[in-house]
């Protein structure tokens, strides 16, 4: 093994990440809102031993452009809540980790707590989150409470002026991560008696009001539910710009980022430190996972992915466009790749696959074993829960040391 483990995870999207994917052979486009279809992805990921997969999730039909709907009927429209779909999954896998998507701009903290903290119970200690703002102001209208900003065309071509633009969601979000957090910590992990002889089920000392006060909700607790397996589930986020970095830095555990080169993931690394010290995180206490995303295109024989890529386009009328590096080669190919960033200070890698399952299976019994060959990736599974995979601590309920 390399002197820091390598962490892979995959991000699981409809029928892939190329928008032409649910039109060509292999594909399983009348099985996409079926509980088989994706049973049988995550089934692949974790033969294949990745820490983790990511689950997307929506709040109105998916949109060629991110920042505002569409007419369009040549690309996969519709999805099933993440959330639920992580719940149905859990108990058909033993060892991977389970991270979906859950929106916190039109989502009650309390609610996402609860759901979040079943997940973990239900996957028995693999449960992570995503959490989402909403960056479409279209969205708001399903739920009638709120506006949100409306991004421009200009605005949505530069991370930098989406990211100002949507501070004040941002802001929000890391104060509904840090509610969540609170409720997962607001029953000690001693809190359940369950002595039918003095008939006591619970130690009410050790369930605590959370009282959180902030400007954009109030929150009493405490949680309905008793803390997690993990104890604190893991939390993950997106990040491309300045906003996105704190928040990752204030919140998450993990940070998927998207550097585009290898000086670019210097740069990003350099982002997310000054980050950190920014919202004083000493990362040595706390630390802070970088995974890089990439969308991924493999093929044994040489060439072939790039002319796979280009016959998936003719399909969808354009050239594919992502905010994540496009990578079409072989597995040998991305092995080295991803060896070269993880020894500039990746932890690791999000891959998406651009059609499924075609490249998911290439990552698992194409890139897994390239990576094993080189001595960079784990030959079985040495921990039973999502943070024992990614060597992060079981912290102790913040209230626990208080009383």
């Amino acid at each position: 093994m390399t002197t820091t483990p390598l962490h892979l995870a995959v991000a699981l999207d409809g029928a892939g990440w190329h928008p032409a994917a649910w039109r060509v052979t292999g594909a399983r486009p009348a099985d996409l809102f079926t509980p088989g279809y994706w049973a049988d992805l995550v089934a692949e990921a974790e033969r294949g031993l990745l820490d983790l997969v990511t689950l997307e999730d929506f709040l109105g039909p998916q949109s060629a452009a991110f920042h505002r709907p569409d007419d369009r009927t040549d690309q996969v429209r519709g999805s099933l809540d993440a959330v639920l779909l992580a719940a149905r999954l859990a108990p058909l896998t033993r060892h991977i980790g389970l991270v979906p998507t859950a929106n916190v701009t039109h989502t009650e903290p309390f609610h996402l707590s609860l759901a979040v903290a079943t997940l973990d119970f239900a996957a028995t200690g693999r449960a992570g989150w995503r959490p989402q703002i909403s960056s479409r102001a279209a969205d708001a209208a399903h739920f009638g409470r709120r506006t949100t900003p409306q991004l421009t065309d200009e605005e949505a071509r530069e991370p930098e002026r989406i990211a100002a633009r949507l501070r004040p969601l941002f802001d929000e979000a890391a104060d509904v991560v840090e509610v969540v957090r609170r409720l997962w910590d607001s029953w000690e992990d001693d809190a359940e008696i369950r002595d039918a002889a003095t008939g006591r089920f619970i130690d009410r000392d050790r369930i605590h009001h959370i009282d959180f006060e902030g400007p954009h909700f109030s929150v009493r607790g405490p949680s309905i539910t008793p803390r997690p397996p993990q104890g604190q589930p893991v939390v993950a986020s997106l990040a491309h710009a300045s906003v996105p970095y704190e928040f990752a830095a204030r919140a998450s555990d993990v940070v998927f980022v998207t550097p585009r080169d290898l000086a670019g993931t210097a740069a990003v690394l350099a982002e997310v430190d000054a980050a950190a010290k920014t919202v004083g995180r000493d990362r040595e206490d706390r630390p802070l996972l970088v995974l890089a995303d990439l969308l991924v295109l493999l093929d044994d024989v040489p060439g072939e992915a790039a002319r796979r890529l280009a016959r998936l386009d003719e399909l969808a009328g354009a050239p594919l466009a992502s905010d994540a590096e496009i990578f079409a080669g072989t597995p040998d190919e991305l092995a080295d790749l991803l060896l070269d960033r993880h020894a500039a200070g990746l932890d690791g890698f999000r891959l998406r696959p651009a059609v499924l399952p075609h490249d998911l299976t290439a990552v698992t019994r194409g890139l897994v074993p390239a990576l094993r060959r080189r001595s960079a990736f784990r030959g079985a599974y040495t921990a039973s829960t999502l943070r024992g995979h990614l060597g992060l601590a079981r912290p102790e309920s913040r209230y626990a040391r208080k009383r």
